[in-house]
């Protein structure tokens, strides 16, 4: 089993699949990083080695996963699309190699155990999370929790004005996806919620799902560029398979009471992108309003305030340039690395997420079932 070093070397990481989130987030980070050395850049596309290249030409670029030697790499950072989260990861775990999976962990809950199996039979721990976790605002907000009293009720909302990401590519085919706005954004919402719960159950689950905004040229995402604009437009032209919802409500109850209200959206009517967590306690509340990701379109300041006996006040929280939850989220990673016989919960918490999202998808279908005989 390969393991990260205490000598004070870097963890030697390869990072597999070369798309937006490998190019713009996770490989100049790694470079930048003095723990940690990028060993392997993997993907199958020859243009996205190439471009590797161009940037590091020292950096080794593979074409398979096969490939990676377990000998030479201590982390793969897993940033392939959706469908291919599993069978890579997979891979990686049973060669006895510690694996960082972007959200979606898994696209099943099936493919939860697969997950699951795969540590056991390497040996290898699977690390996961949501980068927003670890935003400055959202650890203000979490460590004001412990001040609310007995949590209640807690509110995640992420509404873009307009971001749906690569319309007619991947992104929005439920084979390649596993889902919309509910798999992208609403996986960032469960996971920040993921302290607060700890080990409960979802007791119940409803939600409801549309999609009145996913075709329109003007709802599309500003900021990640995926090849040219006439790539993109071939893509569309060949692929155009649009059928996942661009926005998702829920609503759910955990087995020990508390409520938790969600709504994730791609695209909307509003203004600005703006993410909205509130927490309601016994003895107060506490309410974030910021914008997660890497929109242009966002909250200039992050805003918190606590709430308890009719008064409210605002909380000060530090300012810090988009996209250090990621160093942050480096940091982490090296930390967990370092204590092998640390708590498994990525699993936990993804089998958690994803059943809850195929709730939600389940409960939304047979709403839509039932209506459709009573639409004209």
């Amino acid at each position: 089993m390969s393991t990260a070093h205490h000598d004070g070397r870097p963890v030697r990481t390869a990072v597999v699949g070369l798309g937006w989130a490998a190019r713009s987030i996770w490989l100049p980070r790694l470079r930048h990083h003095p723990d940690f050395a990028v060993s392997a850049a993997v993907d199958p596309d020859p243009a996205s080695r190439a471009a590797v290249t161009a940037d590091a030409p020292d950096t080794p670029v593979l074409a398979a996963v096969h490939d990676v030697d377990p000998s030479e790499v201590d982390l793969a950072v897993v940033a392939v699309p959706n469908h291919l989260h599993c069978e890579i990861a997979g891979d990686l775990l049973r060669k006895g190699i510690p694996v960082f999976l972007e959200k979606p962990v898994c696209l099943t809950s099936a493919e939860a155990e697969q997950l699951a199996e795969a540590e056991r039979v390497g040996g290898a721990r699977l690390l996961a999370g949501s980068a927003a976790r670890h935003r400055a605002d959202v650890r203000a907000l979490l460590a004001s929790a412990g001040d609310l009293g007995a949590v209640r009720h807690i509110e995640l909302s992420w509404v873009r004005a307009r971001g749906v990401p690569d319309a007619g590519g991947w992104f929005t085919q439920r084979r390649l996806s596993g889902g919309g706005a509910l798999v992208d954004l609403g996986w960032h919402l469960f996971d920040i919620a993921a302290p607060l719960l700890g080990s409960a159950e979802f007791a119940q689950v409803t939600g409801a799902v549309s999609d009145d905004f996913i075709a329109r040229d003007t709802a599309r995402v500003s900021w990640r560029a995926e090849g040219t604009a006439e790539d993109q437009e071939s893509e569309r032209a060949t692929v155009g398979v649009i059928d996942v919802e661009d926005t998702a409500r829920a609503f759910l109850v955990t087995d020990d009471g508390v409520s938790l209200s969600l709504h994730a959206s791609w695209a909307s009517h509003e203004e600005r992108d703006i993410t909205r967590i509130r927490i309601d306690g016994s003895a107060g509340s506490a309410t974030l309003r910021c914008t997660f990701g890497f929109s242009p379109n966002r909250l200039e300041h992050p805003e918190l305030t606590r709430t308890d006996d009719g008064r409210t006040r605002a909380v000060t929280v530090p300012e810090e340039p988009i996209g250090t939850e990621y160093d942050r989220q480096l940091d982490e990673l090296l930390a967990q690395l370092r204590d092998p016989a640390g708590p498994r919960r990525a699993i936990e918490e993804a089998r958690r997420t994803i059943s809850a999202i195929e709730r939600i998808y389940s409960s939304a279908r047979a709403a839509q079932q039932k209506a459709q005989p009573h639409r004209v």
